[in-house]
């Protein structure tokens, strides 16, 4: 987008983000009306994905699925756009935390750790959460958006409560530099890497590509590994539970640590599906012939 539409924007998205929440939800309501049925945002994608993930479900399961994904969709989008001013008092009070000990003890030893999930819940304010953990320094992995007007807005709302962010491409220096702080990476381990270059591993039924980041990077470095996910018991609502998944990545075997992961985060996708992004084209590589 341009600057003029930069411009245009961004009123209406400070607006909504300083919604109380039951105004929000009410907007969000709305706007799953318009985004579901009338202008049916990726359904295609969106039902390809359940059918073939789910094949044992019939089709009024997928359908309820479907429904319920895409009021959590709306939820989501306009709960990312309340981060922009939310204060810390209500997103302590919107994300309880369990497994704070698994952090703690490595905060305690001296630890940096890697923290890997995939998009499963709420991450934005999962991550607004852990700065307001006292504990280890939190950067997440992105993608630099192309507009630069807009990558800088995406960059306020993920810093302004004390985060950092390691753009991709470059995540590898940025550990090294920060090597002597006390941080925590987040990977979030359910994007599409480039096929060649993949794990592959069977996930929700289908082949599936795998980045090998968070095991390579991790091992490299010897930091432990830690699972997060991000239930969503009730609107508005959820809980980040951290998992011990890997205390020494260093004795793994290849493939081992993404096959973890990979499983774990599917474990999370069968419990309460509805949550998890199915709009994204997961599976849109094939297993290249020499792999």
């Amino acid at each position: 987008m341009g600057t003029l539409a930069y411009y245009l924007v961004l009123p209406f998205l400070y607006g909504i983000s300083l919604l109380p929440f039951p105004l929000l939800y009410l907007l969000s309501d709305g706007v799953f009306v318009l985004l579901f049925h009338v202008i049916r945002y990726r359904r295609d994608v969106v039902r390809t994905n359940l059918r073939n993930s789910f094949p044992e479900k019939s089709a009024a399961e997928l359908a309820r699925i479907e429904h319920a994904f895409y009021r959590w969709f709306c939820d989501l989008t306009l709960e990312t756009v309340k981060t922009l001013t939310i204060s810390t008092k209500a997103v302590m009070g919107h994300v309880h935390v369990e497994g704070e000990q698994v952090l703690r003890k490595y905060h305690e030893q001296g630890r940096s750790i890697v923290l890997v999930m995939g998009h499963w819940g709420n991450w934005e304010l999962a991550g607004a959460r852990f700065s307001q953990m006292g504990l280890h320094h939190l950067n997440v992995i992105y993608h630099p958006l192309h507009s630069k007007k807009f990558n800088a807005l995406i960059k306020h709302m993920r810093t302004r409560l004390g985060n950092g962010l390691y753009p991709m491409a470059e995540t590898m220096k940025c550990m090294l530099r920060d090597r002597g702080k006390m941080t925590c990476t987040a990977f979030i381990a359910d994007q599409t890497p480039p096929p060649e270059r993949a794990y592959w591993t069977t996930f929700l039924n289908q082949d599936t590509p795998v980045f090998w980041g968070t095991e390579k990077i991790a091992a490299k470095l010897g930091y432990p590994i830690v699972y997060v996910g991000i239930d969503r018991p009730r609107r508005g609502h959820y809980v980040m539970r951290f998992e011990e998944l890997v205390p020494d990545p260093s004795a793994q075997a290849d493939g081992a640590i993404s096959e973890l992961h990979t499983r774990r985060l599917e474990q999370d996708i069968r419990r309460r599906p509805e949550i998890w992004l199915w709009t994204h084209r997961r599976w849109k590589h094939r297993r290249p012939t020499d792999q």
